[in-house]
Order: C-alpha cells, then structure tokens, then sequence
C-alpha cells in the first residue's frame, strides 16, 4: 500500500506474551467470550452494527472532514468522495444484501447423495485484526470493517498511528457506536503492533507495505492463522503512440496527484516512445496548471505528504532522472509539487520502490512488446493501466501481463465499484475485498452435507465386500454424469 508506514509499521513479534503482563490480553479474552456466546451470529444484530457504522459516519461528519484535513490536507470534497461516501455505500449494500449474502448456497450432489442435502454455509471466522493504513485512514479501515461486521466476527481495529487525527477520532469516538463486548481499537506504533501479533488470531486482514506485510505474515503463520495482505508496487501505466496526448495527461494528472499521490493504485511511471513522452509532457503541464492553477502549493485540491519522514524520503527522490515539471518542494507545508521525471533509469532509487507521493518519472519504450518485456521482468503490480486507440493493444496488455486490477484508457475509477473486488497477486499481495467480496473474505465458507438417519438399505452399495458388479456400479454412480444441482 506505501512505504514501510503503509499501515502501521510493525515490529518483528517475539516469544508469546507472558500472561498478566500483556496490554491486549483482557480485551481479546473479552472479545473472544463474546463470540463463543453466539451474539454476533444473528442477522439481527450485524445489521444493527453496520447501521451504527453508518451514523458515525453521519452524526461525525465534520470531525472526520477536520482529521483528515488535519493529517492529509484533504478539502471536504476529496474526503467526501475517496473517503466517507465510499464506506457509506459499503454499509448501504451488505444491509441491502445482508440476507442474501448470508443465506447457504446449495451444492450439487451425485446419485450416492442424491437423498441428501448439500449446501455451502457462509460462517464468522470468529477474531479477527484489521490493521490500517494512514493514507485513506477512513476508507481503508472502515471498508474491510463492514465485511468483518456483516460476516458475524468480533473484530479488533489497529488504525494507524500515523494519521494522528483520524487515529483519535477512530479511537474515542468509534466505539460509542458499536457493541463493545464485539468491538475495540487498540492503539500504538511498531512496538504494540508486534505485541498485539503476538497473539492467536482467527483473521488477520493487513494494508500497507510488502515489507511489514512479510513480517504480519510470518506472525499469522505461527498460529496458521489466513490473511488477507493488501500491500502495493510500482503500478506500470502505458501510453500508445496513438493516443491523444491531452486526453491521457488529463486522467494519468488526476489520478496520479490525487491524495498528493499517496495512493496504492495510482500509476507509478509511464512507458512509452520518447515521440509520445514529446507530446505528453506539455499537455501535462497543462492539465497540472488547469487542475491545480499556476501554484499548486496555494491550491485547496492538493493535499500533502503525511510527515516529515515520507517528505524526505520523496525529496531524494527528486535528484533521479531530470525534472521535467514541478520539483519545487517546501519542508515547513510537508509540500511537494505535481513533478515529472524523465531521462529516468531503471537503477535509479525512483523505479526501485512505490513512490507514494506526487511524483511520475516516464520510462522510453519502442513499443507495446517492450513495455509488456519491461513490465513482466518485475514483480507483479497491484494496478497496471493501459492508454491506446486500439482496443487490440489495451487487450494485448490485458492478456500478456498479470496485476492485481487492469484499467483500460482510465485510472483506478474502478475503485467506486463495490461489484470489483479489490486485491493484489503476487508482491502485491493476497485476498480480496470490496462489496461482497469483502463479505466472503471474512466468512468461512463451510461444506455440509445433511443426510437422512434412516434409508440404511440404500448405503449398503457402498460397503464391502464388493463383487464385479457392484464395483462398476460403484463406479458409474460416482462419475460426473451423475451429478445434479438441487
């Protein structure tokens, strides 16, 4: 997701935490009563969390808008949109589905079963960690939130400690809402992070960096505990010679200097031919000025880096390449202007690591074959866009590369859609989430089989001694011919 801070940074656990000493040890031994008690279970009562989830978002509106404006300058409108109305529309669906989503799919079953009743039944793991980010500290808290609340778990919420604003208001005001006997948030940094590992969960359910997601999964493996890990990469984005260079500046400026481009699924560099980067970069420059007017620092639609120690990170980053737009920086404002980068080096610190920030260096390509060659011989990206004329060329790029989500002639839009999962393969990370999707990552999803006590003389084909006969049949009765959906 970012940097090494994408969600909390976390400590390495060590040995298990010595009883009576423990900070989390009562909270999760109340949390984990509660679930064995059955509470979260009923229909009833999820819906009635999520629709308290709802009236935080409602009832604190203002809060919300002055911590994040607090920690990441966002206007009310950007929060609005990337932030508050996104989890709203999550609580909106799983109450509207909530049923649905819960109801047991029936199975197929074979002529050996034909009798009896096979179904799939949608459980709560149980305990389950979320542990967040600080660059959508809402979002991307409160969204994986709804699934593990509708899906019937007690949950316990680490928000980061990063987002100092957003963190208090998660902390002090959250829990008002929400049956805490099912619900606490834990705070701190690495050191409680690592503490809290420790600790047997049921589901572990992690956004951030690749590296602290190592160390979350290492910690899960100890107690064989499933995780989801939603990390990041350098999202790779290709502009065909074809194209139109305003239309693809337009939409590659918003999306990669939306949220001063700390965002997990904006695209990280530019492939294309240096005839295209020629027509680009004035029409980038163009859109950076018509976004954010011929001071971006002044602009109320640009946000800023989240601390001093992102800052200095990204400002050495701006001795790659050559600056071929913005660079300005201001340490005092966290400030760093909309930049491109050009004469770029594949070795150069800037295409080594996910930048998080505001910054698009443009790497020289002679084609599509070569941008898919230079694309594939790198870790796999949580995002990959691609901008031609020809949807032959945008399905080429769909078909020869593997990412977590692919967008054709547009950046990430796709994330307002509930009905696309969201989720990273390979580096990138595991798992899914978003809308219903996000419902079944925290579900068990449990295969029964129900069958009659009685009809005994129907079972005896299937005990030995078997003769010929009764083996072939055996063996008809069990082919796939033979299977039906009730």
């Amino acid at each position: 997701m970012s940097k090494e801070e994408g969600g909390s940074a976390v400590k390495s656990p060590g040995a298990e935490p010595t009883l009576g000493t423990d900070p989390f040890e009562d909270t999760l031994r109340r949390l984990r009563e509660a679930f064995h008690s059955g509470c979260t279970r009923p229909a009833a009562f999820r819906a009635e969390q999520l629709q308290a989830l709802g009236r935080f978002l409602q009832e604190n509106k203002q809060l919300l808008h002055d911590a994040l404006a607090q920690d990441l300058h966002k206007s009310a409108f950007d929060s609005d949109i990337s932030e508050l109305i996104i989890c709203q529309n999550e609580i909106n669906l799983a109450l509207k589905n909530l049923q649905a989503w819960m109801k047991d799919t029936p199975a197929s079953t074979n002529l050996f079963t034909k009798l009896d009743s096979a179904f799939v039944r949608k459980e709560p793991f149980g305990l389950v960690l979320i542990i967040a980010p600080w660059n959508y500290p809402i979002n991307l808290t409160l969204v994986p939130l709804v699934g593990a609340l509708a899906a019937g778990n007690c949950v316990v919420l680490k928000p980061s400690e990063i987002s100092q604003g957003t963190e208090k208001v998660l902390a002090e005001v959250l829990p008002r809402y929400l049956d805490q006997s099912c619900f606490a948030v834990v705070l701190g940094g690495p050191e409680e992070t690592g503490q809290l590992l420790k600790h047997k969960f049921d589901y572990i359910f992690f956004t951030g960096s690749p590296r602290v997601g190592k160390i979350v999964m290492t910690a899960a493996a100890k107690h064989l505990t499933p995780v989801t890990l939603e990390l990041g990469g350098k999202n790779p984005c290709y502009v065909d010679d074809d194209c139109d260079p305003q239309i693809v500046a337009n939409r590659v400026a918003w999306f990669r200097y939306f949220n001063a481009g700390q965002t997990c699924v904006a695209p990280d560099y530019l492939l294309c031919s240096p005839e295209m980067q020629e027509r680009l970069l004035p029409a980038l420059q163009s859109a950076i000025t018509r976004f954010y007017g011929d001071d971006p620092q002044s602009s109320p639609n640009l946000g800023r880096i989240i601390n001093q120690k992102q800052f200095q990170r990204l400002r050495a980053l701006l001795g790659c390449g050559r600056m071929a737009i913005g660079g300005q920086s201001d340490e005092c404002d966290r400030y760093i202007a909309p930049t491109v980068l050009v004469d770029v080096q594949e070795t150069e610190p800037v295409m080594q690591e996910e930048i998080f920030g505001p910054i698009l260096p443009i790497m020289n390509v002679q084609g599509m074959d070569e941008a898919i060659e230079f694309i594939n011989r790198r870790e796999k990206p949580l995002a990959l866009y691609a901008f031609s004329n020809s949807s032959q060329v945008v399905n080429q790029m769909l078909e020869r590369t593997s990412s977590g989500s692919f967008g054709g002639n547009d950046g990430f839009i796709y994330m307002t859609l509930p009905s696309l999962p969201l989720g990273g393969v390979g580096h990138s990370g595991m798992g899914r989430y978003h809308g219903k999707f996000t419902f079944d990552t925290f579900s068990h999803h449990r295969a029964c089989l129900l069958c009659p006590a009685g009809l005994e003389e129907l079972n005896n084909i299937r005990y030995p001694p078997y003769s010929h006969s009764m083996q072939e049949l055996v063996r008809w009765a069990l082919g796939s011919h033979s299977c039906t959906l009730l």
